[in-house]
């Protein structure tokens, strides 16, 4: 396991380039994210270890951070002063360009996979806003009218996008619909509603959990219109949108405090990691490669889908707030990050069970 210290920082999103298999960002903020700047972490993996390649100060804090697409050396960051901005990490210290929309905090931005000329941000203002890196103002306004915590594009469609906010609503949006008075919005899935039982699995029990706030989706890579979200009640559930009146299809509790990341591999269908206040990140798989999971249900009614926890590692002493994938080499390697000044770059296999 590697380790870097981002001292004086608390970590609030980690991510590896999509370009190299050595390079990390993490968005950091001092002061917990309450008051203070923000600092852009470049890091390299080198055979010496982690070492720091370039940072970028902010005047407020950072939550989130996203690689571009389309070109290898330029970041975005969302910070607590309802600012964007793109750096390009081959100049100075200061951003090649800057947009200031939003109301209130930015929490999350995401770049277009597809269609790699645009990214998204989403805000507490209630809004998620799509852009273009070389327009001066944004292209489109989403309105979710709820603080939305995650918004992302689809890996499957550049056109459609997702959103979960503190309404405890998973919201789909697809920006080739006329705008009329939905405002692209084509889905609005209740997350806590409960699973409906299934041919061959058990009665699930009646009522689902109270509503609460929704932190973290991320799209499944492989099973297009499948969508894990989670958050405040510490369960992470798994949704596939093309038949979004049957439930969750997954239903996986186990964390002690919320969860405030989930992100699926880049390599197996069925597996993701999720970073959670408990101070822990875990694995799971979320039972499609398993079957239908009748006997998992039999056994814990609250566990729906056949899914469970494969291995949790614990080596964080604060809460622990982004988790990513690397996108190269063996299936395994991933990094996270927290507000205990840390950065850990660990193989998943390794805290696996059998």
């Amino acid at each position: 396991m590697l380790e870097f210290r981002t001292q004086g920082y608390n970590g609030y999103s980690v991510k590896y380039s999509p370009f190299f298999d050595s390079r990390i960002a993490v968005a950091a903020s001092a002061n917990f994210g309450l008051v203070g700047n923000g600092r852009l972490y470049i890091l390299g993996l080198t055979p010496n270890g982690i070492v720091a390649e370039k940072w970028f100060d902010t005047q407020d804090s950072l939550f989130d951070t996203a690689w571009s697409e389309a070109h290898e050396n330029q970041i975005l960051t969302a910070s607590g002063d309802g600012s964007i901005k793109l750096f390009d990490i081959t100049l100075s210290e200061f951003p090649i360009q800057a947009w200031s929309e939003h109301a209130r905090e930015v929490f999350s931005v995401h770049w277009n996979l597809v269609a790699k000329d645009t990214f998204l941000s989403s805000s507490w203002d209630g809004t998620i806003k799509i852009w273009n890196p070389n327009s001066a103002s944004s292209i489109a306004t989403l309105p979710t009218h709820s603080c939305t915590y995650s918004a992302q594009f689809s890996p499957h469609a550049p056109s459609i996008l997702s959103a979960v906010s503190s309404d405890s609503h998973l919201r789909i949006f697809d920006l080739r619909t006329p705008a009329s008075a939905s405002n692209h919005l084509t889905l609005s899935i209740p997350i806590h509603s409960p699973p409906k039982s299934r041919v061959g699995t058990p009665a699930i029990p009646a009522g689902g959990a109270p509503p609460s706030e929704a932190l973290t989706h991320d799209w499944n890579k492989y099973r297009n219109g499948v969508i894990a979200t989670a958050g405040v009640d510490r369960t992470i559930r798994s949704f596939d949108i093309r038949a979004p009146g049957a439930g969750p299809m997954a239903v996986l509790p186990g964390h002690e405090y919320a969860v405030r990341r989930i992100t699926w591999s880049p390599h197996l269908s069925d597996v993701l990691l999720s970073a959670s206040y408990d101070m822990t990140c875990r694995v799971w798989t979320d039972g499609s490669a398993m079957g239908t999971g009748q006997e998992t249900v039999a056994n814990d009614p609250l566990v729906f889908g056949g899914g469970k926890e494969m291995g949790r590692m614990g080596r964080h002493t604060e809460f622990v707030t982004g988790v990513d994938w690397c996108l190269f080499g063996a299936e395994g390697w991933c990094a996270s990050c927290g507000w205990d000044e840390r950065l850990l770059v660990w193989d998943v296999r390794a805290i696996m069970g059998p």
